[in-house]
């Protein structure tokens, strides 16, 4: 049999302790790895009401079953109680750090951190043991911090992360990628951890699975989703969105942008150095050439700015540039720049901006930047992550302090509307819903926040038929849900997952013989390592079972929620979204997405309170692992009405 990844790495800030431990095989057959078993070590070990930063919060470093041998780019996940939401947050992130962690790990599936450290320290991470090193780069942004180990794979948080900046980054390879939405870095910096920097290569590809990694690769290549990464990446969503009528623009007061062609993935094109190396088989830092790939698949555009290198992505264009008003590319890559460097989150930060600059004209705050306005945002971007009014821009004292800590802490603090939409306190990435309701409905159900991740209607629903149905919308939404928890277990790379794991998984597990589909019919191939359920509800090693892996993942981040306080409410409609779009497109009707809600409940098997119920835990296998903190609903809300409108 070959060797799965078993055992998890604990280190103690507080003592300073590391040690190992074993993963039940329950837990690893029912939860595979990444998403999965890191909101199963959550829900285990975190009481309600946790600090996220606090010492007793957990921040999982964790990879999946496959690391390392899938097609296209090895990623982690980061997985804690966001400091932004209060809820589950997972976040990924690929590059040089996530596959040599792949390989410093050895037999263990993640590095799970508790406790605070006296004074800033990193973790040093290879042949599968951690140690705690005393650091001096506490201040260096992410680039800097990144350089002081030329010879290893780093992951970092900058000075955002540093001053708990509600959704700091955890910034890897100088800050190429971002394990962004949510606040990890701040979880990281409260627990006064600069870096964790991960010395092994990456791991060896047994012959068999390199060909078979091999041969997925190409196949992506070919397929409609690895053409479109190969002409222009995520660069290309602000033209996309723009085309079809859901780019948000100047703080969602306008419906499309006039500038997109100046910021699009042709001036990107324009103005590249090179492309970044995604695929399998990418060698030292990536930055070969997009020929260093078996398939050639490259990734972002590599950008040359005054301070260095940015790799922009698709939020950086939609955010810090439709979202900002600014139509100027280099100067929307000098932005992203900063809040790279920084550790900032480009959806958060920029959302966080456009907020003031809103505010602003209304009078509710004094900001004098405006939209258009590329400097202004740059010094209140560097503001934000010291928590510190800037020298050179008069703005109210306490506003930089506030925007650290998101949109809602800012309109509580100084009151006046919303204006910049969020849901569970996350601010919406630049996709307007106003004219696709199926992805109002996927940000407000996400659960880690207004996500663009967790299902992506917003690729198909502005050119779908208008006649289609309710339960058509939903059940896309509940089916990607499903489907991306079981990828984001493996943690394979969004784009090739998704076009060569129509199976999710089961051929790529089955080479391994994992228990996820290793353990059906017959007795378990490890009697060593049984988990307490015994032979109950063995997985079907088919597509089918593997969804039901990811619906019973996706309910048990619901359970965590739940136990924090979490129910319908704030699954709701934000404000901003209620009204009409510049263009005139009719804001999103409150009835008709509470029945959409209402439907969404239903093919759940969740309750009135868009609770769980205990049919539900007990058909997912949940039931042994529900405490007595978490609140469920009685019975299932009764299905949707026959005679709603467009059904």
């Amino acid at each position: 049999m070959r060797r799965n990844r078993t055992r998890v790495i604990r280190v103690d800030l507080s003592t300073r302790e590391t040690t190992s431990e074993r993963v039940p095989r329950d837990w690893r057959r029912d939860f595979v790895g990444g998403k999965g078993i890191g909101a199963r070590y959550l829900y285990e070990e975190l009481s309600p009401g946790t600090d996220p930063t606090g010492p007793e919060n957990l921040l999982a470093f964790l990879v999946g079953p496959l690391a390392g041998f899938l097609p296209g780019e090895t990623r982690y996940a980061a997985v804690t109680k966001s400091p932004l939401t209060g809820g589950f947050l997972d976040s990924y992130a690929g590059g040089d750090f996530a596959v040599r962690l792949a390989g410093s790990l050895d037999d263990c599936i993640g590095l799970l951190v508790t406790g605070t450290a006296d004074r800033p320290v990193r973790i040093e991470v290879d042949g599968g043991r951690a140690r705690v090193k005393p650091t001096d780069a506490w201040g260096d942004d992410a680039a800097e911090t990144a350089e002081r180990f030329p010879d290893a794979g780093v992951a970092c948080v900058g000075p955002a992360g540093e001053h708990e900046a509600a959704y700091a980054t955890i910034a890897s390879d100088g800050g190429d990628h971002h394990a962004g939405r949510g606040g990890a870095g701040a979880v990281m910096g409260a627990k006064r951890l600069k870096a964790v920097v991960a010395r092994d290569p990456p791991p060896a590809v047994p012959d068999d699975l390199a060909a078979r990694r091999d041969r997925d690769a190409e196949t992506y290549g070919r397929r409609p989703t690895g053409e479109w990464q190969a002409a222009g990446e995520t660069i290309e969503t602000v033209d996309y969105a723009d085309e079809v009528g859901i780019l948000a623009a100047e703080g969602w007061t306008e419906t499309g942008f006039d500038g997109v062609d100046d910021i699009g993935v042709e001036a990107a094109a324009e103005r590249a150095a090179g492309r970044e190396a995604v695929s399998a088989g990418r060698d030292g830092d990536g930055r070969e050439g997009a020929e260093s790939g078996p398939a050639g698949v490259p990734g972002g555009f590599r950008i040359d700015t005054p301070d260095g290198e940015v790799i922009p992505r698709g939020a950086a264009p939609i955010t810090l540039g439709a979202g900002l008003g600014i139509d100027d590319f280099d100067r929307v890559a000098e932005l992203c720049g900063v809040c790279d460097r920084l550790g900032l989150d480009v959806i958060g930060a920029g959302s966080a901006v456009a907020w003031a600059i809103r505010a602003g004209r209304a009078g509710v705050v004094d900001c004098p930047v405006d939209f258009g306005d590329a400097a202004g945002a740059e010094h209140l971007l560097k503001a934000i992550a010291a928590r510190d009014p800037p020298a050179d821009l008069d703005v109210d004292p306490d506003l930089p302090d506030a925007l650290a800590d998101g949109v809602d802490a800012a309109v509580a603090q100084f009151g006046g509307d919303a204006l910049v939409p969020t849901v569970k306190s996350m601010a919406l990435p630049g996709f307007d819903p106003r004219a696709a309701v199926g992805v109002a409905l996927a940000y407000a159900t996400s659960d880690r926040g207004a996500c663009h991740r967790r299902a992506r209607p917003q690729e198909r629903e502005p050119l779908a038929r208008p006649d289609r149905s309710l339960a058509d919308r939903v059940r896309d939404v509940v089916g990607e849900q499903n489907a991306r928890s079981v990828l984001w277990s493996l943690v394979v790379d969004d784009f090739v997952g998704e076009a060569v794991c129509a199976d999710l998984g089961a051929e790529w597990l089955a080479a391994i013989e994992h228990p996820a589909v290793a353990d059906c019919g017959g007795p378990h191939r490890d009697e060593s390592e049984r988990g307490d359920a015994g032979d109950a509800g063995r997985p079907d090693p088919s597509p089918a079972a593997l969804a039901t892996t990811g619906e019973r993942i996706w309910t048990l981040t619901r359970l965590f929620n739940a136990r924090e306080g979490f129910d319908r409410a704030d699954d709701a409609l934000p404000e901003p979204l209620r009204t009409d779009a510049a263009d005139g497109t009719p804001g999103v009707d409150v009835d008709a997405f509470d029945r959409l809600l209402d439907r969404y409940y239903a093919a759940r098997g969740w309750g009135e309170r868009g609770l769980p119920t205990p049919e539900t835990a007990e058909r997912l296998g949940l039931a042994r692992v529900v405490d007595d903190a978490t609140p469920l609903d009685d019975s299932p809300i009764d299905s949707a009405p026959a005679a709603d409108a467009d059904d």
